[in-house]
């Protein structure tokens, strides 16, 4: 189910990029992308490409927010599989055996846990 949705989520969000760069610019306060003439147009509420990124925008607003609750709820499905978390259960690594050490050898405190280092001559 997170699948399916978050497939549509991308598809949908690049659809509604291309329809974003697809309408016309209005320059904002630059002065680019002027009609002619230095009058302001206005904005025509029926044109098919609005309404189609109003709908767009609003399916990528509702998928973000199916994306969100499945994410939440452990017991669902994840994309890689395993326990609902996304990723595969890991064990840890064994530590590593202890090496014993040389007797003889004397540290500052005396109590001959350091290992003994040979000088050379």
């Amino acid at each position: 189910m997170s699948v399916l949705i978050l497939t549509a989520h991308v598809v949908i969000a690049i659809v509604l990029v291309a329809f974003v760069l697809l309408q016309r610019s209005e320059g904002g306060a630059l002065g680019i992308g002027d009609a002619g003439g230095g009058m302001p147009q206005g904005r025509s509420l029926g044109n098919p490409l609005t309404k189609t990124t109003t709908i767009l925008g609003i399916c990528f607003f509702l998928t973000s927010i199916g994306l969100s609750i499945l994410a939440r709820d452990k017991t669902t499905d994840s994309l890689f599989g395993g326990d609902g978390t996304g990723f595969e259960s890991i064990p840890a690594p064994a530590p590593a055996p202890a090496l014993p050490l040389p007797s003889g050898g004397s540290d500052s405190t005396g109590t001959g846990d350091q290992p003994v280092v040979p000088r050379s001559p």
